[in-house]
């Protein structure tokens, strides 16, 4: 199965092209390499590579960066995308989107189900909803849209590589305690992109994330107490829970945005792993693996 990643470059791309399976033959693109906002590229690139699947880890995900770049949000999360499904619906491929959390409210009190109403609260969520939106309308049937959140891994830029460096520079930190979702390591979600392509005839939304829930406070304290036990990190500091007026952004983020990942679990036949779980194991990835900043 010949299948093209675009977004090589970023955290899910690399755990993508680590856990290959027997039988993928895989061309990785960076952005450098393909530029998805390049209509007349992305159409050349992938008539001439020809894949029976795109996988589409592409994104602009500064998403307070979004709120003063909306263009390039926009070019990047929506007209991007929809340049992948017309590409894809030329050559017959199938394409894997990948998307977010924010494209909901926050307000639910329950886990947000694929088909539950959007409502995003600012430019990186409405950005996101319309490239969802765009490969629908594109590929109806040859199109799985993959909603996710809370993305980490040892490689790039996130939360966890942030906490372990001012864990390790400061005395105290402050973190919020008033928005609730769920962690996922890049490795396990690129594991799941991969076993969804043993399912050719699954199209339309699904949702998938590491198993349970916590807030940025409690994920914060869960960092600490296990690099401490790796030796990642040589002292304690003081994390204080705050509520998220008292760490204001630029875009607004949703309280809760836990996601339903009942339909992609029966699909896989498996249940998510505990978002803990993920978390020690990606520390010790990260132990046996440091990768410079």
């Amino acid at each position: 199965m010949k299948t093209l990643i675009l977004g090589a470059g970023g955290q899910l791309g690399r755990e993508l092209q680590l856990s290959r399976p027997d039988g993928v033959d895989m061309v990785a693109a960076t952005r450098a390499e393909l530029d998805i906002r390049a209509q007349d590229a992305v159409l050349a690139f992938v008539a001439e590579c020809r894949p029976e699947v795109i996988i589409n880890a592409a994104a602009y995900t500064a998403v307070d960066g979004a709120e003063s770049k909306p263009d390039v949000a926009v070019a990047i999360n929506a007209e991007g995308p929809g340049y992948l499904a017309r590409a894809a619906e030329r050559c017959g491929a199938r394409l894997l989107q990948l998307s977010t959390d924010f494209v909901f409210d926050g307000e639910a009190s329950e886990p947000y189900r694929p088909r539950a109403d959007t409502r995003p609260l600012g430019v990186y969520g409405h950005s996101k909803l319309a490239g969802e939106c765009r490969v629908r309308e594109i590929l109806p049937m040859r199109s799985l849209v993959l909603r996710t959140a809370w993305v980490y891994s040892r490689f790039g830029h996130n939360f966890v590589k942030t906490m372990l460096r001012l864990m390790a520079e400061r005395d105290s930190l402050r973190v919020v305690d008033d928005q609730v979702g769920a962690p996922t390591w890049a490795a396990g979600l690129a594991r799941t992109l991969w076993d969804l392509l043993d399912h050719p005839k699954a199209h339309g939304i699904y949702h998938w994330t590491d198993g349970g829930r916590c807030s940025w406070y409690a994920f914060a304290c869960e960092i600490q107490s296990r690099a401490l036990a790796l030796g990642l990190l040589d002292r304690e500091i003081d994390i204080e829970p705050i509520p998220s007026g008292e760490y204001p952004t630029p875009a607004r983020r949703p309280a809760f945005s836990v996601l339903d990942l009942g339909g992609t679990e029966a699909l896989l036949g498996r249940q998510a792993v505990p978002w803990e779980t993920q978390l020690q194991a990606m520390l010790e990835d990260l132990e046996a693996n440091p990768e410079p900043e």
